[in-house]
């Protein structure tokens, strides 16, 4: 019998008596961990599951996602629709939790943490409660968080003799008004602020941020949705007018400017003022970037009987709910929320940790100052109303407030038009459930 044959029957043998022998074992099926981004985020990914592969003996496959985020959710979606037992691992951003959640894809984390080295007190509070818990379960954690940010010209406040950032919204308007009045007398031609406005989820994110400043926002209660507020029709009405009455933000807020565009704005010199997430200050400070060392980050402003509010982003960790290798998968959670490699993320990729802690850290303090300043925004930060039916609702208000930031329809309307639509929508649901 030639060696081959001997090999097949060999391997008959053992498969059909269930032994394991030298050459017949099966190699273990690898822990699944979906990821997207940048191509240096999915490098910062591979070199940390190859470190935790040498260490830990558990196989991972890092499946790379594209970049867009809806395609990326969408590739979640068909996987956990169908009950597939991979992705065993995956990231989701923080809008997507509540309909992962209420689909019944999460795997409640709790009783993973009791005996695991991570612990709730790790992250901040009000994203584990906010936007990490579903109905009173954990069924996520943070990697990295965003929020809303204030950026500003330091060295044309200190020009024109202001020593702080605004804390209020007509303190933001009058400091854009002198600052423009006075470069505009030397020939420079300067926009006042700079934020999202065009019709897409970036514009719910400052509409929060904007009415929550000024004690309002959107409540969910029950069967009746309420929008069409006094505090929010002050606050839209505010929106509308530093494009329009002002004349402080660009006349095509409401058609063209995301974050990208505002980012672009900021860093070629043309604005005073910018509202961003935290990605945009490494870019702002990099060495070929025309604001670099004139930048500053500060909390949002806020109306006179309001508090600063950011709305809160960034992307959380989940665990299938149908992963064949949910405890192994779960090492692999406590590996990637480890202090060690939440700081080397801040260091390498220019994250910013889940974690409390690594915000003390010494030598980030060092090299990262401005996380200083994210900590106190982070801890105070607010999640987008946290229900499946989140996207309908955004759509609803994407194109409301956008129709009043426009002009195209009166603020008064656009809002009692925004709580008619979410009302059906509401209804609708609770008709499914």
């Amino acid at each position: 019998m030639n060696r081959f044959v001997s090999q097949c029957l060999l391997l008959f043998i053992c498969s059909a008596a269930g032994f394991f022998v030298p050459g017949c074992s099966k190699k273990e099926t690898p822990v699944v961990f979906a990821v997207g981004g940048a191509p240096a985020e999915i490098d910062f990914w591979q070199t940390t599951v190859k470190t935790f592969e040498e260490r830990s003996g558990i196989a991972v496959e890092v499946l790379r996602q594209p970049t867009d985020t809806d395609q990326r959710r969408q590739n979640l979606v068909t996987a956990l629709r169908a009950s597939r037992p991979t992705p065993d691992l995956f990231l989701m951003d923080v809008a997507w939790i509540a309909q992962f959640a209420a689909s019944g894809w999460l795997e409640p984390l709790a009783p993973f943490l009791e005996n695991s080295p991570l612990s709730r007190n790790d992250f901040f509070e009000p994203v584990i409660r906010t936007a990490a818990t579903y109905n009173g379960t954990l069924l996520a954690l943070p990697v990295y968080v965003d929020a809303g940010l204030l950026y500003y010209r330091k060295d044309l406040l200190e020009t024109y003799g202001f020593s702080n950032p605004p804390e209020l919204w007509d303190e933001l308007v009058a400091m854009a008004h002198t600052i423009i009045d006075r470069e505009s007398r030397k020939g420079n031609e300067l926009t006042g602020f700079v934020w999202q406005g065009a019709q897409y989820e970036g514009l719910v994110c400052t509409f929060l941020e904007f009415a929550g400043s000024n004690g309002g926002g959107l409540v969910l209660s029950g069967s009746s949705p309420i929008v069409a507020t006094e505090r929010n029709r002050q606050a839209l009405a505010f929106m509308h007018d530093v494009v329009h009455r002002e004349k402080i933000s660009p006349v095509n807020t409401g058609i063209d400017m995301k974050e990208e565009e505002v980012r672009r704005a900021f860093q070629r010199g043309s604005a005073i003022f910018e509202r961003n997430w935290p990605y945009a200050y490494t870019l702002h400070e990099a060495e070929d970037s025309p604001v670099k060392g004139k930048t500053g980050i500060a909390a949002l402003p806020r109306f006179r009987e309001g508090t600063s509010v950011s709305t809160l982003g960034g992307w959380h960790i989940g665990l299938s709910r149908f992963s064949r290798h949910k405890t192994r998968a779960f090492s692999l959670i406590v590996r990637l929320l480890s202090f060690e490699v939440q700081k080397a993320s801040a260091l390498e990729v220019g994250w910013n940790p889940g974690r409390i802690d690594v915000y003390r850290d010494p030598t980030i303090m060092e090299h990262l100052p401005h996380l200083l300043t994210l900590r106190d925004v982070f801890a105070h930060a607010v999640s987008r109303p946290n229900v499946p039916w989140y996207s309908y609702l955004s759509n609803v208000l994407q194109r409301r407030l956008n129709a009043a930031l426009t002009g195209s329809m009166p603020v008064d309307e656009a809002l009692n038009k925004c709580e008619e639509e979410l009302r059906v929508i509401v209804e609708q649901y609770s008709m499914r459930k």
